[in-house]
């Protein structure tokens, strides 16, 4: 075959290719994306994904419609993502509490964090430990002291429900200071915050809200502690609970992030984690979630992402077989 000839196919085929790409990228601009939110509009979760859906569609160079899904602890919107087919068109917003801890405590979920892979965690809460006003402690190291001097009547300890990530961590709590505390669940934050205020529950492991803020200035409750490993730029002046004695190297956070299922194109996530990253660093989007008292999230490759989620669900399984979570 002359040079010419070779020549004149590689240009042909590069020409099909090229067209392909073109074709590619024009289906992809037209389909807009869904991002699913597993909550119903108007908590803090649909809060982010509408901080998030226009800065991140123009991004992509595609609308982005959030869509809200609430029900079976926030599985049935996760399940609803991996339903979709795996093309990118869903992204499934979540946090530990719906792909890692929902299916270790409702028997009805079948869905697994392996099903999920996290492209970028984007929002960062910070969770405190809060009390009723007249409880009587002022630090963490305070409160294990009252519970060890209360065993014969427990102190009370409120959370959204058995296995979600406040109960887990109060089981934990338990566990490395040796204490014993009695478990009330309720149905969400608002009915709990309120029932600490009202003084019907000692404390509780909660996210820092700017209700909560505002029942602290009032003096109707008390907020004594961050979870932390170093003290949020949003609460400097409130201590972590490592900074006291009695639970050292005790620190959580949770965390938000951007999910696609698995079997999605290694090309469509490198798009919509560039596109993430590319969100995260836009300035008006970080004085947004500052204002719903969420930190943006630290800058991950697709691999430290990875990592990540890997970790935390391996430590959140640990909690609950050491508690011994059943589904229920």
């Amino acid at each position: 075959m002359s040079l010419h000839r070779s020549l004149r196919r590689l240009f042909v085929v590069v020409g099909l290719l090229a067209a392909g790409t073109a074709a590619l990228a024009q289906g992809l601009s037209t389909k807009p994306v869904n991002l699913m939110v597993p909550y119903p509009a108007g908590g803090p979760s649909d809060a982010i994904a509408r901080i998030f859906n226009t800065p991140l569609g123009q991004a992509l160079g595609q609308q982005v419609l959030v869509e809200n899904l609430g029900g079976v602890a926030g599985a049935l919107a996760a399940q609803k993502v991996l339903a979709a087919p795996a093309d990118g068109q869903y992204i499934f917003q979540g946090s530990p509490n719906e792909v890692i801890l929902s299916p270790l405590a409702n028997a009805a979920v079948k869905l697994k964090a392996e099903d999920f892979r996290l492209v970028h965690p984007v929002a960062d809460a910070v969770m405190v430990f809060v009390t009723r006003k007249d409880l009587g402690v002022n630090s963490v190291d305070e409160l294990v002291a009252l519970a060890r001097k209360s065993s014969a009547r427990p102190l009370t300890y409120g959370s959204v429900g058995i296995g979600s990530l406040y109960h887990l961590i109060l089981e934990q709590a338990q566990a490395q200071a040796g204490i014993q505390l009695a478990h009330v669940p309720y149905k969400g934050n608002a009915p709990l915050l309120q029932d600490i205020a009202g003084g019907q529950v000692d404390f509780a492991v909660l996210v820092y809200s700017a209700a909560m803020g505002a029942l602290a200035e009032q003096g109707r409750l008390k907020v004594i502690a961050q979870l932390g490993a170093q003290r949020s730029e949003l609460l400097k002046n409130v201590p972590t609970v490592s900074e006291g004695q009695a639970l050292k190297n005790f620190a959580f956070k949770i965390w938000t992030g951007f999910m696609v299922p698995k079997s999605t194109p290694e090309d469509v996530v490198q798009r919509l984690h560039a596109a993430i990253g590319k969100t995260l660093q836009d300035p008006a989007v970080r004085s947004a979630l500052a204002a719903q008292t969420q930190l943006a999230a630290s800058p991950m490759s697709l691999a430290e992402s990875a990592r990540f989620f890997e970790a935390e669900t391996a430590r959140y399984r640990g909690i609950a077989r050491q508690i011994n979570l059943q589904p229920q």
